[in-house]
């Protein structure tokens, strides 16, 4: 609202009592929703005021919202068809055991990067790893480090809810937030097979009874060369304008068509290819309702972003930042590591960032491209703390305990953090 400042201090208190209310089971759109009422009443904000805030936050999410429905087409045809589990089969066949750890992390990588959640990455390939961890002796934590590191690393180069948000949050197209995740990513990838490598033989292994029998029956999914149809229609759409761009082709470079039609084009194309036509409306309602629960959770973050946009949180954060002689590149990374971590999931952290310290991270000079990978690659290192899903998804999937789950966080935060540095030496520093 206009002419209106919060308090900082009711900004941090808001952003503070949602966490807590998360950490106590709360459902997490009520709890973002009753962080930013009470954060706004502590700082300064009268009862109309307070409605104001919480309706020009979530107006804000708007676009990433209408997005991420678009993308739910998509992401249904490619895991109701069985399109994901015929990528995952094919690239871990063809790596052969003594690769499988690379494998493993490619597949997951893969699945996340063609736009499919990377909860969901996880659990297709999680019996794979299983059943090839006990035939080879690989512990747990190497199997779903090599999954998570992987996913992290397709997740920023993907046309998920994430990415959406890091677009939309800098106003960009996003092609080339994902264009410009590519080498963080491939460095994610690599530091999570060294890293995966090095801890095979720690921890808990696969015993017969958890591992799955994997001779699949892969006849019931279709073929490689009809599942891969929609990812590279999807790809092929995304990356006309880019590559345009920076080939000085005019005709290219006009191309300028958002992913909210891109995706829902390219999933349905896929679904033709695959000769699955007749099952539309089964694979789109699938794909809407694994949508509902995010863009529920994207409303709620766009409540609370703006109590902190609404604040001088930025200002004095800034001040902060100036006051310490550190340079003000690392705004970007930082509010992502720490949005995400507040809320333990990556989407959820990005549009908070980018709501809350956009504005304040453009106007020390960085420049928007650069801000969203900075933003983007900062919340996935550590966004899989167990007040977020994602942490009990994984951990049910490869059959591990809460203390053996909590055990992989700073490997994932490494994988994370490798991912985070190469934006922000690649963006922040040398261009």
């Amino acid at each position: 609202m206009e002419g209106l400042t919060i308090s900082w201090i009711g900004a941090l208190a808001g952003l503070a009592i949602a966490i807590i209310l998360i950490l106590r089971k709360l459902n997490p759109v009520y709890a973002l929703f009753l962080g930013a009422i009470v954060g706004a009443l502590i700082g300064g904000a009268n009862l109309e005021e307070t409605v104001g805030v919480l309706v020009s936050g979530t107006q804000s999410v708007m676009g990433t919202v209408i997005r991420v429905l678009a993308a739910g087409v998509l992401a249904g045809v490619m895991m109701e068809s069985g399109a994901a589990e015929t990528i995952a089969q094919a690239i871990v066949r063809k790596f052969g055991g003594g690769k499988a750890i690379l494998a493993l992390a490619l597949a997951t990588m893969i699945i996340t990067a063609v736009g499919v959640f990377i909860p969901v990455a996880v659990l297709i390939v999680a019996p794979i790893a299983l059943s090839v961890g006990n035939k080879m002796g690989i512990s747990k934590i190497s199997l779903l480090l090599a999954l998570s590191g992987g996913g992290k690393a397709g997740n920023i180069i993907s046309p998920n809810p994430n990415a959406i948000a890091a677009a939309r949050g800098f106003n960009l197209d996003l092609s080339q937030v994902m264009l410009a995740g590519l080498i963080p990513a491939v460095c994610g990838l690599i530091v999570t097979v060294i890293v995966a490598t090095l801890l095979k033989n720690k921890g808990a292994k696969v015993a017969d009874a958890e591992a799955v029998d994997e001779a699949v029956d892969m006849s019931k999914y279709p073929p490689l060369g009809k599942a891969i149809v929609a990812p590279l229609v999807a790809v092929v759409l995304l990356m006309i304008n880019p590559i345009g761009s920076l080939s000085g082709i005019e005709a290219l470079a006009k191309f300028k068509v958002d992913a909210m039609y891109i995706l829902p084009i390219a999933g349905i194309i896929g679904m033709l290819a695959m000769g699955q036509g007749k099952k539309i409306l089964e694979y789109t309602a699938s794909g809407l309702n694994k949508m509902t629960a995010t863009v529920l959770i994207l409303i709620g973050a766009g409540g609370i972003a703006g109590l902190i946009s609404a604040s001088d949180l930025s200002t004095q954060v800034v001040a902060l930042i100036e006051a310490s002689g550190i340079s003000g590149t690392f705004l970007a990374p930082i509010s992502g590591i720490l949005m995400a971590a507040a809320t333990a999931s990556t989407s959820t952290g990005v549009i908070l960032a980018t709501g809350s310290f956009g504005q304040a991270i453009l106007n020390m000079g960085t420049a928007p491209l650069a801000a969203a990978v900075m933003v983007h690659t900062g919340a996935t290192v550590i966004d899989s703390l167990p007040q977020g899903n994602y942490f009990h998804v994984t951990a049910g999937a490869m059959k591990m305990t809460i203390k053996q789950r909590m055990g992989l966080i700073p490997y994932e935060a490494i994988v994370g953090g490798t991912m985070a540095i190469a934006a922000t030496l690649i963006y922040g520093f040398l261009f």
